[in-house]
């Protein structure tokens, strides 16, 4: 910590990012040993954030992230969508293919930026706002890859690959972004082909650690 900065709200942030990095909530005595402080800042802490709805605490005392950060998230997506373009562009343009960012909004896959191939003669139309099942898609299955990767401690869930999964004679390639706290999504392109070219998957994962590097 310097003068400049606030250690209050430097925990106070701390406590938020180790919420969002878990599912089941933490204790009090699990953040105050995270956090390498005693238990009453931690209630202090707690209390501040419950004020403004950014943490909920459960009847069994574990803390969760509060709806108050979705308020938040709404302005996140304009950035995201600005960080993402570029590599979004290059991805489309070399593949032939729709190519897109896709975040996880609750149970469900959203597409926050697309980017349509300007040379091709068709390609499969794929509109920022859709919204499909994390279990549909290679978008939403290449998210899920990750969660399962990150639980087993591995570093690299590599690509997924779909076909007519959410449109019939279209498939899919995705791989999900890694290592950006905060923001769980993936990049992938959409096509119109029996099957995905061999170097359509690697190429997606080089796009998605693009992107992953413009949000770090």
């Amino acid at each position: 910590m310097t003068a400049e900065t606030s250690q209050t709200l430097d925990r106070g942030l701390r406590v938020l990012k180790l919420l969002a990095d878990t599912d089941h909530g933490l204790t009090v005595t699990e953040l105050s040993h995270r956090l390498g402080v005693n238990r009453t800042v931690v209630y202090r802490l707690l209390a501040t954030l419950e004020q403004h709805a950014l943490v909920r605490r459960d009847l069994g005392g574990r803390a969760r992230v509060g709806l108050g950060v979705l308020g938040l998230g709404r302005q996140v997506h304009p950035l995201v969508r600005e960080a993402a373009m570029p590599a979004l562009r290059s991805l489309a343009e070399d593949i032939g293919a729709t190519a897109h960012l896709t975040l996880v909004d609750g149970a469900e896959a959203l597409a926050v930026a697309v980017v349509e191939p300007t040379w091709t003669d068709y390609h499969v139309a794929y509109r920022a706002g859709f919204r499909h099942p994390l279990e549909r898609g290679a978008a939403g299955k290449a998210i899920l890859a990750a969660r399962r990767y990150r639980a087993a401690e591995h570093d690299d869930p590599g690509f997924t690959l779909t076909q007519g999964e959410l449109e019939a004679g279209a498939c899919g390639a995705a791989a999900p972004l890694i290592g950006v706290s905060g923001v769980e999504g993936s990049v992938g392109v959409v096509m119109l082909s029996d099957v995905v070219p061999e170097r359509v998957g690697v190429r997606v994962m080089d796009a998605a650690r693009e992107v992953a590097e413009a949000l770090r």
